[in-house]
């Protein structure tokens, strides 16, 4: 099952992270059946099976942080026993599971709270809880405008577009990511989901730099919305941008030339006017 959940994780390039986190930390309950003779070979094998799980997809810091700490806290508790190692780690992955889950939720909630009736905001391709924070902020009565642009070739905008409509009070328009500059003037701000922020670097799907650096010339304030858990102040994870299939951009051979297909892209924090989690809203 694991090296399944692995397989498919690769293959999860459009799926939400917090997905891909909940699902790999689920997978590592294969090793309750396993046996082990001693601790010390049971905590070595959790170990491989998180780092391979984490290297299935290491452009999801969600996914590298609740890894990290179902291992850390069965290293930590030096079990005196097989059993109660695996009591522990059944524990821990209930914890995260739920971390995950009701992180995203919270952080759609405070985000629904930010925005203003007619308000006319930019979000770019899409993002299951920023989606999820303008549903509940027009379920509130907020009546909002929404340009949504998308960076082609995935095509995932117009899924947020089509989501959109299907919300009251929501006004959806969509339009290709390098169209941004032509509607931001019109617009009060630019709300983005993330992929993560290490550092001082804020990554997210690819299209987001030149928005949020035309936004910036045009002083539209930037905010981005997401789960805590995709936030690394420092050390232990390093960003991996995901390079996917060039024929998504072109189906005929190319010749005389490459094609490049990055999947995010990397943009200065200090673009960013706020950014809004399940715990804080911290303006830069």
């Amino acid at each position: 099952m694991i090296d399944e959940t692995v397989a498919e994780i690769e293959r999860m390039g459009t799926h939400s992270s917090s997905v891909v986190a909940v699902k790999a930390a689920e997978a590592l309950r294969e090793l309750f059946d396993r046996e082990y003779p001693t601790v010390a070979e049971y905590v070595r094998d959790l170990e491989r099976n998180s780092n391979a799980l984490r290297r299935a997809n290491p452009s999801h810091a969600s996914l590298h942080t609740t890894q990290r700490e179902i291992v850390e806290t069965v290293e930590a508790a030096d079990a005196p026993d097989v059993s109660e190692a695996k009591k522990r780690t059944d524990e821990v992955i209930d914890r995260v599971v739920e971390t995950v889950q009701t992180g995203k939720q919270q952080a759609a909630e405070r985000a629904a709270e930010t925005f203003e009736d007619g308000e006319t905001v930019l979000t770019h391709d899409y993002s299951s809880t920023l989606l999820e924070a303008i549903e509940l902020a027009a379920r509130d009565g907020t009546h909002l405008d929404v340009y949504v642009t998308e960076a082609r070739p995935r095509y995932l905008g117009r899924k947020a577009a089509r989501t959109l409509a299907g919300i009251d009070r929501v006004e959806p328009h969509l339009l290709v990511d390098a169209a941004a500059g032509e509607v931001l003037d019109d617009c009060d701000r630019v709300v983005l989901g993330m992929t993560c922020i290490v550092e001082d670097t804020y990554y997210n799907r690819v299209g987001t730099f030149p928005i949020a650096a035309t936004a910036a010339q045009l002083a539209v304030p930037v905010s981005v919305v997401g789960s805590s858990s995709k936030i690394i102040e420092s050390g232990g994870f390093s960003f991996e941008n995901e390079h996917r299939s060039p024929t998504e951009v072109m189906r005929e051979p190319a010749e005389g030339f490459e094609i490049h297909n990055p999947a995010y892209d990397a943009t200065p924090i200090h673009l960013v006017d706020e950014v809004v989690t399940d715990e804080t809203t911290r303006r830069q």
